[in-house]
């Protein structure tokens, strides 16, 4: 806990100080599974790099419903990019994660009620990209979601175009 927390503030510092710098943009879509939620969702995000090794990205995804229960969750995450050629990165991801749960209850035969839980969390993982071409990029990243009384993985393949 400790470690991760020292990584986090090294981000928060890098973020605080370089805010102002330019540079690359993208825009992209990805198709996610949950382990708790046991389910594939679909997402789209938006990245930002600050510097050429730090990236946040801000995120959305619904998971589709299941059994009566339906779940989306948007994160803020941070990449720290480590170029390992000039088509393939390797990053690190921290941040933070709101999830909200619907579960349907069928009360009588023909009414049905719901109960919705929302909460928030922290992200951990990993992830890898490789450049198809100058502008369009494929990745794949694999995030623990901390949340109280509910942690799961969650597998994510997506591809962004880079602006």
């Amino acid at each position: 806990m400790k470690k991760l927390m020292v990584l986090g503030c090294a981000l928060m510092l890098g973020i605080g100080t370089s805010f102002a710098q330019k540079g690359a943009k993208s825009v992209g879509v990805n198709i996610s599974y949950g382990t708790e939620i046991e389910n594939v969702g679909i997402g789209a995000k938006f990245q930002y790099n600050i510097l050429d090794d730090i990236r946040l990205e801000p995120s959305l995804n619904f998971y589709m419903k299941k059994d009566g229960l339906s779940m989306w969750d948007m994160n803020f995450n941070a990449h720290y990019l480590f170029h390992l050629t000039n088509k393939f990165n390797v990053y690190p991801l921290a941040g933070i994660t709101y999830t909200s749960w619907k579960q349907d209850i069928k009360i009588e035969e023909m009414k049905t009620s719901s109960d919705t839980t929302n909460k928030f969390g922290a992200n951990v993982g990993v992830g890898a990209e490789y450049y198809l071409s100058s502008n369009f990029v494929v990745s794949l990243d694999v995030k623990y979601q901390a949340i109280k009384d509910f942690d799961q993985a969650v597998f994510t393949f997506g591809g962004a175009y880079k602006f």
